[in-house]
């Protein structure tokens, strides 16, 4: 049996240290800041794998603390639910956090919002603790807003900047559209369900469904389950930055660094793949749910890919990354795979936040620049930099035994023998093509880092040398990470498992036999493209890499004279396929007209001039200033007023005698 003083010890402490450093950092020096929050996110990080532990050995966890709601019917508590699931997402969330923490220390470092900063991500952590513990969908809403908030907060930390302030906002528009469907979803829920409670909610689906219950929705009759799944689902897309809600992931990168890393790695974008896969009981019974995510992960991970590939700032590379094995891990969940799905958000989570986190210490190191174009032969001056950055970027590219080979060969393998007809088709094109691309924009990132030509300005090469070990020590932790979780996941944990049931997540998740493509995968086989599913990933990543080294390594003027040579196609993605021009001119132009239009024509013309001004306003004026004219301050203008009022109160008084 868990203990719950454990069970609540684990997001509690990233909270008493947020609060703790929040309210009273003004008065604390950096290292009593660091200390507190640090400590208490590694601590949580320790007892998360105790938990680990001891849920792999068979124990579990449902029960509710007390209650939030009670509303009549309406009742909702606050509780957990720690089953496989929940306690990959703990351990992921945790050490994560806690490698970010540490990094932390070295890199703000003498910055004036240091200890708000330890406040926010320590706030970051507990948020996403609460989305995943949580057992039931109002806890689920509340950790979902607690992180778009803290994201908020922390993309737009340096205020000063206007790109920064703009991209915070642009971050919390584009979720609360997304969190808008998501919302739908939860009422949907309650109203069909009468609860929101998730072994409730899951234990009712298959009666539920057979009752073949519809709705109208925008002149279409579709089945309620559905409606319900593609309104979270849309939540999904805008929390894990999904096409057409992606545009604000990029952005984030105007954020520090380490908190790049929390976002993209651990926290707020994992909450839509975790999402799907903790409903996995009600999207298996909605074959178009199903379809949805699987086309838009597919879109996504392919177009964010065809992005990433002229990008020149080296944290937008990898953003652009983010998004696409994102859409990897939707298409897992799409296709029912939604335990190599997770099992791919926890190998992305240790490679993603090392490319990150190295990223930063090469930023650190050359005095903030972010320009690709603007560096080269770096790996002389940072060997541990530049060795842990090979191993994420070896992990990215998936090539064995990096832990990104196995699962994300495991969804390919997956999408290719899913039969679900054109959109499964253009899934298994999707998928396969970005392996190319992901390895060729992965390494023409490191190449033009680390090797290339020298194009370090001299005034800043000479202060170019390798980070502290505070920076490097949670680079070699991740890189472990990056490099064993893949092998250990399959070997030791048994994610691959055909039978869902029988593998790691065993109950935690819900394939249907029809669906399951881990079963069609173990029947050698069964598919005539199985041999080419298992070699075509490893040779694509080959060839990307070779490519990148041809081109960035070899022949560096090749870049110029394919650019010139492609130059609308060049132009086209260097400019993200327009989508931010497209929103302008499409959405916050007319936004901002209707906008104005109603401010000018309705407010000011029609209420304040028209119904207050013309009306309420100069009637309420034009009767005070009578009154005024009442009071002269003589006395005996009030006497004679009280004399007659007294004798018009009898007069009243004797005629209706």
């Amino acid at each position: 049996m868990l203990s719950t003083t454990e069970l609540l010890a684990i997001p509690g402490l990233p909270l008493l240290a947020a609060l703790t450093v929040g309210l009273f950092g003004w008065a604390l020096k950096e290292k009593l800041s660091h200390t507190i929050t640090s400590g208490c996110v590694i601590i949580s990080a320790f007892l998360s794998i105790h938990v680990f532990m001891q849920v792999l050995a068979g124990a579990s966890f449902y029960g509710n603390f007390w209650s939030w709601i009670v509303s009549g019917d309406f009742v909702v508590n606050v509780g957990m639910m720690i089953d496989r699931l929940t306690v990959m997402m703990m351990v992921v969330v945790t050490v994560v956090s806690a490698c970010v923490h540490i990094y932390t220390i070295g890199y703000m470092h003498g910055d004036p919002g240091y200890s708000r900063f330890f406040s926010y991500i320590s706030g970051f952590t507990f948020s996403m603790l609460v989305l995943v513990m949580g057992n039931n969908f109002f806890t689920l809403f509340f950790g979902w807003e607690a992180v778009g908030l803290v994201s908020y907060l922390l993309i737009g930390f340096w205020f000063k900047r206007e790109s920064a302030t703009f991209a915070a906002m642009k971050a919390f528009i584009v979720n609360r559209v997304g969190d808008l469907g998501f919302a739908v979803g939860i009422l949907a829920i309650w109203y069909y369900f009468g609860s929101v409670d998730y072994r409730t909610v899951f234990d009712m689906v298959p009666a539920f469904v057979d009752q073949h219950l519809t709705l109208g929705f925008m002149g279409w009759q579709m089945s309620a389950l559905t409606f319900i799944c593609l309104a979270l689902f849309v939540g999904a897309m805008g929390k894990s930055g999904q096409v057409p809600l992606h545009v604000w992931l990029p952005d984030s990168m105007e954020g520090p660094t380490p908190i790049s890393a929390l976002i993209h790695a651990a926290t707020m974008v994992t909450a839509g793949v975790f999402m799907v896969a903790r409903c996995s009981p009600m999207f298996e019974y909605s074959d178009t749910a199903l379809a949805a995510v699987t086309l838009v992960g597919a879109i996504t991970a392919w177009m964010c890919a065809t992005i990433g590939l002229v990008q020149n700032d080296i944290k937008r590379v990898i953003a652009y990354s983010t998004c696409s094995q994102l859409g990897y891990m939707f298409v897992a969940c799409g296709v029912s795979a939604y335990s190599v799905g997770i099992f791919h958000l926890m190998t992305h989570a240790f490679f993603k936040a090392l490319l990150f986190l190295a990223a930063g210490s090469v930023i650190h190191a050359v005095m903030a620049e972010q320009d690709i174009r603007k560096m080269g032969r770096l790996r002389k001056y940072m060997p541990i930099t530049y060795i842990t950055m090979l191993i994420a970027a070896l992990a990215l590219s998936g090539v064995p035994p990096f832990a990104g080979f196995w699962s994300k060969d495991l969804i390919i393998e997956a999408t290719m023998i899913r039969e679900m007809g054109w959109v499964g088709n253009f899934a298994s094109f999707a998928v396969l093509s970005a392996v190319f691309m992901t390895a060729f924009y992965t390494f023409r990132m490191f190449f033009l880092t680390f090797h290339n030509s020298d194009r370090v300005p001299a005034n800043i090469k000479s202060h170019v040398h390798e980070s502290p070990k505070v920076i490097t020590i949670p680079l070699m932790i991740l890189a472990f990470g990056a490099f064993a979780a893949g092998a250990w996941g399959v070997l030791v944990l048994d994610i691959a498992n055909p039978d869902v049931a029988s593998g790691y997540f065993g109950t935690s998740l819900f394939v249907l036999d029809a669906h399951n493509p881990l079963m069609m995968i173990a029947e050698e086989g069964h598919h005539p493209w199985y041999h080419f599913i298992f070699s075509a990933p490893f040779w694509l990543a080959m060839g990307g890499i070779g490519l990148a080294y041809a081109m960035y390594f070899r022949e560096t003027a090749m870049p110029k004279q394919l650019a010139a040579a492609t130059g609308p196609l060049h132009t086209f993605l260097l400019n993200k396929w327009y989508w931010d021009e497209f929103y302008e001119r499409f959405v916050v132009k007319p936004a901002q007209c209707a906008g104005t239009l109603l401010w000018q024509k309705a407010d000011l013309a029609v209420i304040d001039k028209g119904i207050i001004h013309g009306g309420i306003v100069d009637t309420i004026k034009a009767g005070a200033a009578g009154m005024r004219r009442a009071q002269t301050g003589f006395v005996y203008h009030y006497a004679f007023a009280m004399v007659t009022g007294v004798f018009g109160l009898l007069t009243y008084l004797l005629l209706k005698a």
